[in-house]
């Protein structure tokens, strides 16, 4: 399990400096706030279309080798920027920006549900849930330590250095990876449409499972103006230079990895329903104050508790999806939250980035903050299932 771990660790870090990268990279080079959304929306957006199948495709063949083929679409995508920076300008820099950021959206689409999908066959049945919570660390302090490397990688040694830091990271994932078992089905294969309404079914099914697939909607939610917004805040109002900048954000790292330790050592204490609430609406409301602050310090304070409170929200959320997913439909389940985790964060990426060309970065934190307090307190009224969710 530990090789498992360290994989997801190298991936996941990879995997958002991809996303972290396209954007500054077409706010530096290209100079476009718009731009940077529409590449960050590409990142994950590919999951729309895609996502669906990989679910299935995680169900039939061993997902362990589905990881390994999504991490070459990685590797592709950090060569084609590569090739960008190095040999392009302008419509063409921006054309092949873009491609190579839905090369990258075409590998989440399949590594999210493989590596979930592995994780529920190499656990034990009675330690799946804590298991996926330690997994959900990984994918947390990937997130947070993405923009830290780039940061210092980038001051010291440039862009082509960034891009060749995060091959080398989905390399090294690959390798720690070999030798991990896995199977696909030997039930008889129903068609792909087919294959996916039964994943559909079990949801609607299940009224808890369905109300843990609004909870990641609506925490995910806040994941795009995040990463499109805190850059240009950072920058901007708070004056930070590059490496602060990286410092800044990377004390996401902190704060997840805390909100994810949180919940694994809480687990059994808490209850899981409101603290996914209660969590959801403070974090929000925080990350709309950090349109008030002038500070560093302030905004950094206001920054590390939506982080702590983040990383045990969506702790609690895929624990919660993983321990209702039936084991022949684990792909298709976890597909269904991979697309919510990519798609989402891509959709309200885009959205953050039209509105900050309109409204500025602080009212544009500020409308989104508050605007997702509210849908949070309505789901918690519309879902007594959820609310009554223990461990």
């Amino acid at each position: 399990m530990l090789r498992f771990y360290l994989s997801c660790l190298l991936a996941f870090t990879g995997g958002h400096m991809v996303n972290y990268t396209v954007i500054l990279y077409l706010q530096e080079k290209v100079g476009s706030d718009w731009l940077s959304g529409v590449g960050f929306g590409l990142s994950f957006g590919s999951s729309l279309v895609f996502g669906w199948f990989a679910g299935v495709l995680c169900d039939r063949m061993a997902p362990a080798r589905v990881i390994h083929g999504a991490q070459t679409l990685f590797l592709l995508c950090l060569a084609g920027l590569w090739w960008t920076d190095a040999g392009t300008t302008g419509q063409s820099r921006v054309a092949w920006t873009l491609f190579s950021a839905f090369l990258g959206g075409l590998a989440w689409s399949f590594v999210g549900p493989a590596r979930l999908a592995t994780l529920g066959q190499i656990a034990p049945a009675d330690k799946l849930k804590p298991a996926t919570i330690v997994f959900n660390l990984q994918v947390l302090l990937g997130f947070g330590l993405a923009p830290v490397v780039i940061g210092v990688v980038r001051s010291h040694f440039g862009w082509p250095a960034v891009f060749a830091t995060g091959m080398g990271l989905f390399v090294a994932s690959s390798l720690l990876l070999l030798g991990t078992r896995t199977h696909g089905s030997d039930r008889p294969r129903l068609g792909v449409a087919q294959e996916m309404r039964e994943g559909f079914a079990a949801v609607g099914a299940n009224p808890l499972l369905a109300q843990l697939i609004v909870a990641a909607i609506v925490a995910y939610a806040m994941t795009g103006p995040m990463q499109i917004l805190l850059p240009k805040l950072a920058r901007e109002v708070l004056g930070l230079s590059e490496l602060q900048r990286g410092g800044y954000l990377g004390l996401m790292a902190l704060t997840l990895i805390a909100g994810g330790v949180t919940a694994l050592l809480l687990s059994k204490h808490l209850h899981h329903g409101a603290a996914i609430f209660v969590g959801t609406v403070t974090a929000s409301l925080l990350f709309a104050s950090l349109s008030h602050w002038s500070s560093a310090a302030a905004s950094a304070a206001a920054l590390g508790g939506m982080g702590l409170l983040g990383g045990m929200v969506i702790s609690f959320v895929i624990a919660g999806i993983q321990g209702q997913a039936p084991d022949a439909l684990r792909g298709r389940i976890m597909g269904i939250y991979s697309i919510i985790s990519q798609v989402v964060p891509a959709a309200s990426g885009v959205a953050a980035g039209a509105l900050v060309r309109t409204t500025g970065v602080t009212s544009a934190i500020a409308m989104a903050g508050v605007g997702l307090a509210g849908v949070a307190l309505l789901a918690a009224l519309a879902m007594p299932q959820l609310r009554r969710m223990r461990a």
